[in-house]
């Protein structure tokens, strides 16, 4: 029996209704809304950059044009609705989500326990009981409140990072601390039962309910999927266990493989729930709206997916020597409808108050039509507005 195909056009679609980009950006951006837009993408990635605002605001913004950051911190420090660990990176992850969490907890002690050893050495491995007594005794703490005098002036880097920062770490990377707060992007330890005592104190779930609950969450959030993308979305299964939960789903009848047809005309072989081709079918086509992305987007994330898809190579180069950039230090990817059009170098000038757009790069085949720029530049004022800037300045030459 012929396998149910899904074009390019429809796998796009989905694709981006799945990332919550399918809709109109519209909603107040806070409270319980903010919260069901964080649980529909299962979590929104944390960085440190920030030429334009940091990422996790900027995948909000995207998709909530009104969000302001403000409205996270309340939910991540008054309401506790949310917390902060790890996925493939950091993340900002449902508070109802966390029981979940004890699998890569134990996981984590496992692997690190004796890789830190090795790296830190006897005293990282003394410091742990210290600290957490410490934090249980002092309530939330900084890294910095644990130096000593002979730690004083170390490098902030993580090669050289003393003891008491080891400790603390690795205890929050395997459930005993979490943080409690942010400092500008300095982190706030405490114990999870101060922190969020009620998802703290729930069971946690066994090994093979965990695996089914994150292979199952993958999926429903990506739409279709290798057991190889399905193992990477939370990065907490591993490969065979992906591999073994879709093998049985299949054997079940709980899921299908599908085609879904690339961008270069190639079909690649997926799971997806069943009947979730005709369901793509029906759904409306993007509004037809120019919106910048963070190159942390969630629709970005997996590169190779979003190449196959949408026919669009990105790759940051922060780590690129400046010499060797094809485009820039930090460059933005454009979602024009369903296409990834091009790319963008801005950054807000603060001192200035602008947004500063230096470079405008368009895909093969995308004409700078007036329309187009004009719904560009419309959200490069919107950018600004978020970015707490007055204007935004072009450069003369922006256009590639």
């Amino acid at each position: 029996m012929a396998r149910p195909v899904l074009d390019n056009q429809a796998a796009r679609r989905l694709f981006l209704h799945k990332h919550l980009l399918g809709d109109p950006p519209a909603g107040p951006g806070r409270g319980r809304d903010l919260l069901e837009v964080i649980r529909a993408l299962g979590f929104v990635q944390v960085d440190s950059v920030s030429t334009v605002a940091r990422a996790h605001h900027m995948i909000l913004f995207a998709r909530r044009p009104a969000y302001r950051p403000k409205s996270l911190a309340h939910l991540l420090e008054r309401e506790r609705s949310l917390f902060e660990h790890w996925t493939h990176d950091a993340a900002i992850i449902p508070t109802e989500f966390y029981p979940y969490w004890s699998l890569p907890f134990r996981r984590t002690r496992a692997r690190l326990s004796e890789k830190w050893r090795t790296w830190q050495g006897e005293a990282y491995m003394d410091e742990i009981e210290r600290v957490k007594a410490h934090v249980a005794r002092a309530g939330p703490v900084r890294s910095s409140d644990l130096l000593g005098e002979e730690d004083r002036g170390r490098s902030g880097g993580w090669w050289n990072w003393h003891p008491s920062k080891a400790a603390l770490e690795f205890l929050w990377r395997t459930g005993s601390l979490s943080i409690s707060k942010r400092q500008g992007f300095q982190k706030f330890y405490d114990l999870p039962e101060r922190v969020h005592p009620d998802a703290s104190a729930r069971p946690a779930p066994d090994t093979e309910e965990a695996v089914e609950w994150f292979c199952r969450g993958a999926l429903d959030r990506l739409g279709f999927a290798t057991s190889g993308e399905i193992a990477a979305f939370w990065a907490h299964v591993s490969p065979a266990e992906a591999r073994d939960w879709t093998a049985r789903g299949l054997a079940e009848g709980r899921l299908e493989e599908i085609d879904v047809i690339c961008q270069d005309g190639r079909a690649r072989k997926s799971v997806a729930w069943p009947g979730t081709a005709e369901r793509a079918a029906t759904l409306p086509p993007a509004p037809n709206r120019v919106r910048v992305l963070s190159p942390f987007d969630p629709a970005l994330r997996d590169r190779n997916r979003a190449e196959r898809l949408f026919g669009f190579l990105y790759r940051i180069e922060i780590f690129v020597p400046a010499e060797k950039r094809k485009y820039g230090y930090y460059v933005f990817p454009i979602l024009e409808g369903e296409r990834l059009i091009g790319r963008i170098d801005m950054k807000a000038d603060r001192a200035a108050r602008l947004l500063e757009v230096s470079k405008l790069w368009l895909e093969p085949g995308v004409r700078p039509a007036k329309g187009r720029l004009a719904k560009l530049e419309a959200e490069l004022d919107r950018m600004a507005r978020f970015a707490d800037c007055d204007g935004v300045r072009i450069a003369p030459d922006w256009l590639q």
